[in-house]
């Protein structure tokens, strides 16, 4: 399986319902590093997985409407806590429904198997979601 992966952060304020999160309840900042990885089984007629750029870009656009803002005020997560893997599954949700809308091109789109997005919190956590394109 061949692999691309492009980065990308995104600056966001939330807080968290429930005892488990302890001072985390309270408004906090976060910065996160995103990752985006893409997989193909073979690749296209120039060797590559997907155009690389176009690839950045799509990544960029997607976490845009979540950079600078604070996450409790916004309606698509009402009633949701904000977690890391949260995000990483609504920015792999995201990332996907624009791919299938032809966002690396209709071929490159339907060749892809899967993508993994990972959230770094930090140097040394971070959280993921991998799934289907499809």
């Amino acid at each position: 399986m061949f692999t691309v992966q492009v980065r990308e952060h995104i600056m966001i304020a939330h807080s968290f319902k429930g005892e488990v999160f302890g001072p985390a309840q309270k408004l906090h900042g976060a910065t996160f590093v995103v990752d985006l990885e893409l997989r193909r089984p073979g690749l296209d007629h120039h060797g590559i997985v997907c155009d690389i750029g176009l690839l950045h870009t799509l990544l960029k656009d997607v976490i845009a409407p979540l950079n600078y803002r604070n996450l409790d005020e916004d309606p698509s997560f009402a009633g949701r806590n904000t977690t890391t893997e949260v995000l990483a599954a609504t920015i792999h949700a995201r990332v996907c429904d624009q791919i299938r809308a032809g966002g690396l091109g209709e071929e490159t789109g339907g060749a892809l198997h899967s993508a993994k997005v990972t959230l770094h919190e930090s140097h040394v956590a971070s959280a993921s979601f991998e799934g289907p394109i499809a």
